[in-house]
């Protein structure tokens, strides 16, 4: 378990989307996959190579979601947070200090994120989300559980690649199991448990690590 108060942020107000023009503000607790879906229905490009990615808005610009076409936080205006005295406070997406998988949204509660996107056709914008996701599919296991990539890339390396080199493509502890369709995810099966994911990825950087003298840097945040 987790020593502390864990805050789900499930309420409809933090899982709103308003649209002003180019600008898209949705709650933190909006799933990724809705904000991509309503800005491609409203002819509002920048978010459709988000598609796939797991998680809530919130999440994504804590941890910079992205990929080869961008990450979220270049398209962030301005987020409003709650601290631990429970202050509410506006940050500018410029003093964010993002960087690759990385923010500097330390210990908040992301209450909304407003972001700039472009006017685009909506049938082009569908387009390409559908065509992203069909890449995405075809070498991610989209279809089962996980919580997207465990590690970050060491620079100019790729973690999926050091894992499946080092022969764990498909090992197991308990319930939880590294894909077979692509190395940096862990999936799990129902019964799995936390710990299970936890020896698993100590698994990983252990063999990662003395085959190849590289330590993988998590991309999930574990409390």
């Amino acid at each position: 378990g987790v020593r502390g108060a864990v805050v789900r942020v499930t309420e409809p107000v933090l899982a709103e989307i308003t649209i002003e023009e180019t600008q898209v503000t949705a709650g933190g607790g909006t799933l990724l996959s809705r904000l991509v879906t309503e800005a491609a229905r409203a002819g509002l490009g920048g978010v459709e190579h988000l598609v796939g990615i797991p998680g809530t808005v919130g999440g994504a610009v804590v941890g910079n979601s992205g990929g080869r076409q961008g990450d979220i936080g270049q398209l962030v205006q301005s987020i409003r947070v709650l601290d631990q005295d429970g202050k509410v406070a506006v940050r500018r997406g410029d003093e964010l200090s993002f960087a690759y998988r990385r923010s500097g949204i330390q210990d908040l509660l992301v209450l909304s994120v407003t972001l700039q996107l472009q006017r685009d056709d909506s049938e082009e914008l569908t387009r390409r989300m559908r065509k992203n996701w069909i890449m995405k599919r075809s070498t991610q296991p989209l279809a089962d559980q996980s919580a997207g990539c465990i590690f970050r890339n060491p620079r100019g390396l790729s973690a999926g690649a050091l894992i499946e080199q080092s022969g764990l493509k498909n090992a197991a502890v308990g319930k939880a199991r590294v894909s077979e369709r692509h190395a940096n995810f862990i999936v799990t099966e129902p019964g799995a448990v936390a710990t299970d994911v936890e020896q698993l990825i100590e698994r990983i950087r252990t063999t990662v690590a003395q085959k190849y003298s590289i330590d993988l840097d998590l991309e999930i945040r574990v409390w």
